[in-house]
Formats: structure tokens, C-alpha cells, sequence
């Protein structure tokens, strides 16, 4: 009885105690289900307005994606905020109007619809008189954006030189005259080419030799044949040359008609204005635009004053208008040019003009006094020195042909073939030297016979063969009149 007594109150002990335990977990995990709420819920929320504008923000899949979003993303992860993004309802960056009231982005935070404005903004000083600006989170300029087949000059009579510059040209024309010279040179003095200079006949004439160097220049073989070992060192050696040198000529021309960049004429803002066939403009009511305006440069003056009194046919509204435009007529955009590289990597006829003005950058605005000035500018400069601002620049600039764009050829310089050069002097002088060897071993060995000194022997064998015309000269001479 004792023992059925203890075991009913153990069972009984047993089932409140599990009982307790249960409500207690409950208990517990509502309280924290409370405080893992009570943060999301206690966030602050800030209104962002942005423009559409690829690939700062763009609309996929009805959801909206980009440089800026990824950027925002970011920011509020260390911040800790939520957002709601709206995109600006005129679809302005902001620019003042006569009445003296802001469009656009600017406008919006003005009127409070926003707390920030997350976009392709430029800092500018009257946009900082109205509202406050972060650190930019992306540095860029102004540049011209322009087709490619619009501004290819056409190709002149001569265009087949440009692949070699005017020194190389020059360089190479020595080159030619001294190696035929070396030739004509070598196979004078050279017994083993010329034997008998009274009787046999040099066919390493000037005129042949010349003749001899153009044919190894065109990889064809043309007589006279060279029999000698200094002769045969210096055609080695030409021809040698002329093979590098027309494989870097191919390579160079191939190079040339492939590239745009030498056939762009519009390489300034200065020669942008000088042309008439392109009409160019910028966006309307944009930081562009208003840099000209105010700027005192005479060329900036001369380019203001043409969009001004042109207004409805060059300004543009949007910068996609802007790109289908520049795409499908003679038109030139000026803008910003990290937007313009863009462009020029999506499109491949796209090329944006080497110069590039008003060093300028992109930031966050906010309203005067905001507290989220500093902290949005800390968390930027934080992004840049982690390199995550680098990561999303090549996120979304990528494309296979941004390398292509940026592309630039020159023509080649003597410096680059200063090798070349190098080896063709050493071989003509080792050739000489040749020459002069086997001239004195041949007087030498005559002067051994004759029982002569060896320099009057090689002193009379060289005045021979580098006058022979006047020797001839005399020998028939002497011969005529000891037959008359």
C-alpha cells in the first residue's frame, strides 16, 4: 500500500514539474520573440527619391535595381534604418526656375516629400546653398559622347605611312642607303667576291646593290648573288631586318584600321565647337548646363551660347534620350563622363572624346542641418576604404566592351625598334670587318710572292678596287697607244 502510495505521488510530483518547465519555456521565448521585434519595429524610416537612370536605377521585374540601391543596401545595414524608395515625380535632378522653386530631386527634399536623395546627384554650389551633401560616392567630369562613324575622317592619299611615325620612316630610309652602301662597299674590297679587278667585272654595282636591298624589303630573291662571307653577313643581316620590320608594320597597320581612336578628330571641346557637322547639347536644366553657363572660359561661353539659342532642338530630357540620339543621327552629348563610359561599353559604335572637364562628384543629399549628414558621409568614406564602392563600380560597368573603347593606338616609334636598328649596325660593321680580313690575308699571301712589305701590298689592292674606273681608264690608255 506504502509502496503504491509513493509510486501515484512521484507520478503525480513528476507531471506538475513538467508541467511548470513547459510554461516557463513558453514564457521565455514570447519575451524574446518581443526583443528581436522591438529593434525592426523601432528603426527609423527614411523616404529616399531617385531617378531612373541605368545603372545607378533601374526597374526589373517591378522591383528597382542598381549602383544606388546597392549603394543605399549598404548604408542602411550600417546605419541601421529602413527606407522607402519613390522615384522623382518630374523625373529632374533639380535646377531652380525663374520663380525661384527647385524641380526635381533638390525640389523634393525642399518640400520635404524626402528625406534623401540616393542618385546620380551632382555636388554643385548652388545645390549646396539648399540642402547638404555627403561625400561623394563617385568622382567624374564632363565629356563628349559621340558615335563612332560620324566623326571617322575620311582616310588620306598617304594613310598607308601612318602606321610607322616620321623619325621611323626616316630611320629606316638611312638604313636602307647605308646597308646598300655597306654592300656596294663589301664586294669591292672583298677578294672572294672580286677576285681579279682588272679582269673581271663587280656586279655589286651601286645601282645593284640598291637593287638588292629593295628586293629583300618586298621577300623576293634578285641577283647578284653574293659569293663572299662579309657580303653574305650583311645580306643576312638585312634580311633579318626586313622581316621584323615588315611583321611590325602588318601588325601596326592591322592595328590602326581596327582602331577608331586615330580617325576621331573631335578630341577636345575646342574642336567639338570648330565642326559643323555634329550638333551637340546636354541635358536640360542639369548641372551640365549651367557650368557652361557660368563658366568664363571663351570655349565653355561659345558652347552655352549654342544650346541656348538652340534649346528645344539639342537639350534633351532624359540621358537614355540622350544615348538613342547620339545613336541615331548627328548629334554629340555632353555630360558626365562616368556615364558616358558606361554607354561607350554598352554600345561598341560608342566612343566618349579623350578630354574631359569640371572635375565634379556625386552625393547623397539631404535637407540643411540633418543629422544624417555626417553619419551617411562616414558611412561613404567607411565604404570607400573597405573597397566596397570599387566592387559595385565593377559590378555594374562591366561589359565586354569597355576595354574595346578605351582602346588607343599610336604609331610605332624608332625607340621601339631601337634593337633592330642595333643589330643591323653590328652586322654591316661585322661584314666590313670581314671584308677588310679577307683583304688582308689575300696581300698577305701576295706580298709573300712579291717579297713585298704586307701595308704597301694591301695599300695598292685598296686603291685598285676603290678606283678601279680610273685605272681601266689608263690601262686603255697605255694600251691605245702602244698599239698606235
Amino acid at each position: 500500500m506504502d509502496k503504491g502510495l509513493h509510486f501515484v505521488f512521484c507520478v503525480v510530483t513528476t507531471v506538475l514539474l513538467l508541467r511548470e518547465s513547459s510554461q516557463t519555456g513558453t514564457t521565455r521565448n514570447d519575451d524574446a520573440g518581443t526583443d528581436l521585434r522591438g529593434p525592426e519595429e523601432s528603426l527609423p524610416t527614411l523616404t529616399v527619391t531617385t531617378i531612373l537612370e541605368d545603372p545607378y536605377v533601374m526597374v526589373r521585374s517591378a522591383e528597382l535595381e542598381g549602383y544606388c540601391i546597392d549603394l543605399l543596401k549598404a548604408l542602411a545595414t550600417m546605419l541601421r534604418f529602413s527606407y522607402r524608395v519613390k522615384v522623382v515625380g518630374d523625373g529632374r535632378y533639380g535646377a531652380v526656375t525663374s520663380s525661384g522653386n527647385w524641380t526635381g530631386m533638390i525640389g523634393e527634399i525642399l518640400r520635404q516629400e524626402a528625406d534623401i536623395a540616393v542618385a546620380p546627384l551632382t555636388v554643385t554650389s548652388a545645390r549646396e546653398e539648399v540642402v547638404s551633401f555627403t561625400t561623394p560616392f563617385l568622382q567624374t567630369g564632363i565629356g563628349i559622347l559621340l558615335r563612332k562613324d560620324t566623326v571617322s575622317q575620311e582616310m588620306s592619299f598617304f594613310h598607308f605611312l601612318a602606321p610607322f611615325s616620321k623619325e621611323t620612316w626616316t630611320g629606316l630610309l638611312f638604313a636602307y642607303v647605308l646597308t646598300c652602301f655597306c654592300l656596294f662597299l663589301v664586294a669591292r674590297l672583298s677578294p672572294c667576291e672580286w677576285n681579279e679587278p682588272k679582269n673581271e667585272e663587280n656586279h655589286f654595282t651601286f645601282l645593284n646593290s640598291l637593287w638588292f636591298g629593295a628586293g629583300a624589303l618586298a621577300l623576293q630573291g634578285v641577283t647578284p648573288r653574293p659569293k663572299a662571307l662579309s657580303v653574305r653577313v650583311i645580306a643576312a643581316v638585312w634580311w633579318l631586318f626586313t622581316i621584323t620590320l615588315l611583321a611590325a608594320y602588318i601588325a601596326n597597320f592591322t592595328a590602326l584600321l581596327s582602331s577608331g581612336s586615330e580617325q576621331l578628330p573631335i578630341q577636345t571641346f575646342e574642336d567639338l565647337v570648330k565642326q559643323r557637322k555634329l550638333e551637340f547639347g546636354t541635358l536640360d536644366g542639369s548641372s551640365t548646363f549651367y557650368f557652361f553657363k557660368n563658366s568664363k572660359n571663351p570655349i565653355h561661353q561659345m558652347i552655352y551660347e549654342y544650346m541656348d539659342k538652340r534649346r528645344d532642338r539639342v537639350l534633351v530630357k532624359t540621358y537614355q534620350e540622350a544615348v538613342q540620339r547620339v545613336m541615331e543621327s548627328n548629334y554629340a552629348f555632353i555630360g558626365e563622363s562616368i556615364s558616358q563610359d558606361l554607354a561607350a561599353a554598352r554600345h561598341c559604335h560608342l566612343i566618349r572624346a579623350p578630354e574631359v572637364i569640371g572635375a565634379r562628384g556625386f552625393g547623397i543629399a539631404t535637407t540643411q542641418a540633418s543629422p544624417w549628414t555626417k553619419k551617411l558621409s562616414i558611412a561613404v568614406l567607411k565604404l570607400r576604404e573597405s573597397g566596397d564602392l570599387d566592387y559595385l563600380r565593377n559590378k555594374w560597368w562591366e561589359s565586354s566592351c569597355l576595354h574595346k573603347s578605351r582602346e588607343r593606338w599610336s604609331p610605332l616609334q624608332p625607340q621601339a625598334l631601337g634593337g633592330l636598328f642595333l643589330t643591323l649596325g653590328i652586322g654591316l660593321a661585322l661584314g666590313v670587318i670581314a671584308a677588310v680580313l679577307e683583304l688582308s690575308h689575300k696581300s698577305r699571301r701576295a706580298a709573300g710572292h712579291a717579297k713585298k712589305s704586307c701595308c704597301s701590298v694591301f695599300t695598292e689592292e685598296m686603291c685598285t678596287r676603290l678606283r678601279i674606273k680610273e685605272n681601266t681608264r689608263q690601262s686603255q690608255e697605255t694600251s691605245g697607244r702602244a698599239n698606235a
